[in-house]
């Protein structure tokens, strides 16, 4: 087996480009001045973007960085996040503005508007205050996708309070350890939440989560879902307390207190490679400054005229950011929507959008790729003409599914921001510039103004247009990150040893430079495979099999191989035409021939996968994110690891039996 190379091959091309309207871009938010003022004075360029929030004291430096790599922006600084969020917008006489369109699954509506969230942000800090809940106490939140959910987030940040949001669809024991590492004074859950037109209990998990749980004092419980539950909802005396018998008897008027800005906001976990959830840590003034320039000029928001959606989970750090950070700064107007995409029907989502007139929509390619599997036609039935900014999230978009998205949603109009980020950075670090940047489908493209990131080699030089490697962020930023909860060794060890000579922070993803210079994620590195010498990104064969007509969704693995050291296995979803012809004709030895010679053609014979499989479903986490290593376990015919993160574990049993009996062997 050849020596592995320093850098990614760089194999899969792509020459569409679609440029802003004269009209988009004539009233855009953001221009191409943005890159030349951010280059001539980076801290001044940060510092106008801070201006825009409220400060109750003025910051004395921008940026110190002497103790790097932990950063302090906007030093010596005061506000308060909640303030910023509502009560201005309020004072400025927009309380009767909506900030709030939200939707239950089962159809409920609530209108909020910024008059009304203030009086409930308030009410609900009077409440976590009346429970003993002050500055620097944590408080975990595990609620479905409830107007509570962002009250809570909002009341925390306005007393000071860290938040720990722990995602609605996980585990007592996901919840225990988070609360635990927290230490958690406080959890704020429901009874039950509703998922796929099923109320589920969601208080019992909680329960056995914290029996035992030795820094928690009180447990809120929101009713949600009542009377649909079956039995009754357990109660501990002493330690639970209804939200309504709470804070609904609380004062509507609360005075925020103004925190350094480099005071902890929240706490957020993320799956850790050793099995302990890291804790990211994140602060006030330079995180909400980047969320907020970060929402108003890649989505081009304009208060008092978009409706906004993002279609996340507070769970995770897109609905922090986007959904309740970002977006309130703004003054936005949104939608926030309880359920499930496909619950009670597949086109929920599209039904939304043309009630509501969303203008701007933001959602994860995994969804686009489930919305192509389910047809054109579906979205085809609703209107959509309201729409004008389309944005993705989460994953390498492939460039067809990025294509497929901009003709059947955006109606060929509306451009697509593929926008790169992670949990560490609070915001969105690469994307394009709605009406600046000529996009190409599947690249983030390039850093935004303010931002610094490069592609480089094993040696941390950078590798030149058409090379392929490691993508580091080679300056601070606002939004970054402050530290691993607890644990600096570990921050310091996982995202700044691989490249502590030059002082890069590594974000664990791969990426290329195109001809032009744009920016390609490739992927986690860990995904990378290793073909007869060649370093190949799982997220390019994949893309290439994406763009052939049959297929809605592939995800590829690299298995041993005696003769070339790792051989590419491919397990592909059919798009709705496709799959109806019956498993035998899908998985048939003509239709697995031709996948693999589109692969060939379009990427070269290197790439052209040993073994093809027709699947139902793929192994998603509930973020919706693939879990590969679980396809290495099948396609090496080893024993299937832990499924406890997926979405449906009954995917896996499907895969493995369609393996042993051989489907799709070249």
């Amino acid at each position: 087996m050849t020596e592995q190379s320093p850098a990614l091959d760089n194999l899969l091309t792509e020459s569409r480009t679609f440029p802003p309207s004269d009209e988009f871009a004539a009233k855009a938010n953001a221009t191409a001045e943005l890159y030349a003022d951010a280059d001539t004075d980076r801290e001044a360029f940060w510092a106008k973007q801070a201006e825009r929030l409220h400060w109750d004291t003025p910051w004395t430096s921008v940026l110190d960085w002497s103790d790097a790599p932990f950063a302090k922006w906007f030093v010596g600084g005061k506000l308060n996040v909640a303030y910023n969020c509502v009560d201005r917008h309020v004072e400025e006489g927009h309380g009767d503005q909506v900030a709030m369109h939200w939707v239950g699954e089962p159809g409920d509506t609530r209108d909020i508007t910024y008059a009304e969230l203030r009086g409930e942000v308030c009410r609900a800090a009077n409440a976590l205050a009346s429970l003993g809940v002050g500055a620097h106490d944590r408080v975990a939140i595990q609620l479905p996708m409830i107007p509570e959910a962002i009250v809570a987030m909002l009341a925390c940040a306005r007393i000071g309070a860290l938040h720990s949001v722990v995602f609605g669809g996980f585990s007592p024991a996901a919840l225990r350890s988070r609360v635990d590492d927290a230490e958690a004074k406080v959890v704020i859950t429901s009874d039950g939440q509703y998922r796929r037109g099923k109320a589920v209990p969601m208080k019992a998990g909680v329960d056995d989560a914290l029996a035992g749980a030795e820094s928690v004092e009180k447990v809120v419980v929101v009713r949600r879902a009542g009377d649909d539950l079956d039995g009754e909802v357990a109660w501990t005396d002493g330690r639970d307390v209804w939200w309504h018998d709470l804070v609904d008897a609380q004062p509507d008027d609360h005075t925020a207190e103004a925190f350094d800005s480099e005071h902890p906001l929240y706490i957020l976990y993320t799956s850790g490679t050793t099995g302990k959830p890291k804790g990211i840590l994140h602060t006030s003034g330079g995180y909400l400054t980047q969320a907020a320039y970060t929402h108003r000029v890649v989505f081009d928001h304009k208060p008092g005229e978009d409706v906004y959606w993002c279609t996340a989970d507070i769970g995770w750090v897109t609905g922090h950011s986007y959904i309740v950070y970002g977006p309130l700064a703004n003054r936005a107007t949104q939608v926030v929507y309880e359920g499930t995409p496909n619950t009670p029907h597949e086109g929920r989502h599209w039904e939304i959008v043309q009630n509501y007139g969303v203008s701007i929509y933001y959602t994860a390619p995994t969804l686009i790729r489930t919305f192509m599997k389910w047809g054109a036609d579906i979205p085809g039935k609703y209107d959509l003409s309201s729409l004008r900014v389309l944005g993705s999230v989460g994953e390498p978009i492939n460039p067809e599914a990025w294509m497929w998205y901009r003709e059947h949603i955006g109606g060929d109009r509306c451009p697509v921001v593929d926008t790169w980020w992670q949990t560490e950075t609070g915001a969105i670090m690469i994307s394009p510039l709605p009406g600046v940047t000529h996009a190409k489908p599947g690249s983030a493209q390039r850093p935004l103004p303010g931002i610094s990131a490069k592609v480089v080699d094993n040696d941390g030089t950078e590798v030149p247009a058409k090379g392929g490697g490691y993508l580091v962020l080679d300056k601070p930023w606002p939004s970054m990150l402050r530290g691993i909860w607890g644990d600096d060794e570990r921050y310091r060890d996982t995202y700044w040893s691989r490249f502590a000579e030059q002082g890069f922070y590594f974000a664990g993803d791969g990426a290329k430079y195109d001809a032009d210079g744009d920016i390609w994620l490739l992927g986690r590195v860990d995904d990378v495979m290793n073909v007869s010498g060649h370093r190949i990104s799982t997220t390019e064969v994949e893309s290439a099999l994406v763009s052939h007509p049959t297929v809605a969704e592939a995800a590829v693995v690299g298995a041993t191989d005696a003769t070339t050291g790792q051989g590419i296995v491919a397990f592909v979803i059919l798009r709705g035409g496709a799959a109806e012809g019956g498993e035998g004709s899908a998985g048939g030895e003509e239709a697995i021939q031709a996948l693999r010679a589109h692969v060939a053609k379009e990427i070269g014979p290197i790439a052209k996968p040993r073994q093809i499989m027709v699947v139902p479903e793929l192994p998603k986490t509930r973020s919706g994110k693939i879990m590969r290593r679980l396809l290495r376990d099948v396609a090496e015919n080893r024993e299937v690891g832990d499924v406890t993160t997926l979405a449906d574990s009954s995917v896996m049993d499907l895969i493995s039996k369609g393996m042993k009996s051989g489907s799709g062997d070249e």
